[in-house]
């Protein structure tokens, strides 16, 4: 039984055949069911750039903080595991595709570990990146398979939880200037920091998500 406002995806068999018809003998068991509300769209996207941060968190806030950037791995595979692989790589908007999204987390794991190392070896300043992206945008993610990228990530992010595990006080009341927004970060401040680009990204990745089955529903 299918709903007007569901859209089936399948691996093996495709979500919609070519003009918007559905495919028939879809299998439930790999089924991936995304809701699609038009009469209540999707808001705009930020721009990260764009975004001010209130930051002076406690140390206490760090547990919080750390279940958080231990949570995205799982969440960006639930996202990425089931949409056939064309879809994963279509881009929208003008943006990267959910693909790209997923490997612009990984490629920026290295900056979160150095500019911790910055922290804890009392630099003034956080070692700043390349504002451009252009290791995302030449690194072609959508080459490769998104196990590949998802079981990075999980590897790397993993490595980053253990470290803030096994701060101490001293070491979480360090700070450093953030050099794009000029304010001083504590691990606290910054690892929150990297949970908000992480929700970042899921977020980009959902929109796409919703951009690429809108469009396949209008055929």
């Amino acid at each position: 039984m299918s709903h007007p406002n569901v859209v089936l995806f399948d691996v093996g068999v495709g979500w919609l055949g070519r003009g918007g018809r559905r495919q028939e003998n879809l299998r439930p068991a790999s089924c991936f069911l995304h809701p699609l509300r038009s009469e209540n769209p999707m808001p705009a996207h930020r721009e990260w750039f764009n975004r001010q941060f209130e930051l002076g968190l406690p140390p206490e806030a760090m547990a919080e903080i750390i279940e958080r950037l231990r949570g995205t791995p799982a969440r960006l595979e639930e996202r990425l595991q089931e949409p056939p692989p064309q879809v994963l790589i279509e881009r929208y908007e003008g943006k990267w595709s959910m693909q790209e999204n997923a490997g612009h987390l990984l490629d920026l794991e290295p900056l979160w570990e150095g500019r911790l190392d910055d922290l804890l070896a009392g630099a003034r300043e956080l070692r700043p990146t390349d504002l451009r992206n252009r290791r995302t945008d030449e690194a072609n993610h959508n080459s490769r398979k998104s196990e590949e990228i998802l079981t990075a990530f999980r590897k790397v992010r993993k490595q980053i939880v253990l470290r803030l595990e096994e701060l101490d006080d001293s070491q979480l009341a360090a700070t450093a200037l953030h050099p794009r927004l000029r304010q001083p970060m504590t691990a606290a401040d910054l690892f929150f920091f990297v949970a908000e680009h992480d929700d970042h990204h899921l977020a980009r990745i959902t929109r796409t998500l919703r951009l690429a089955s809108n469009r396949s529903i209008r055929g």
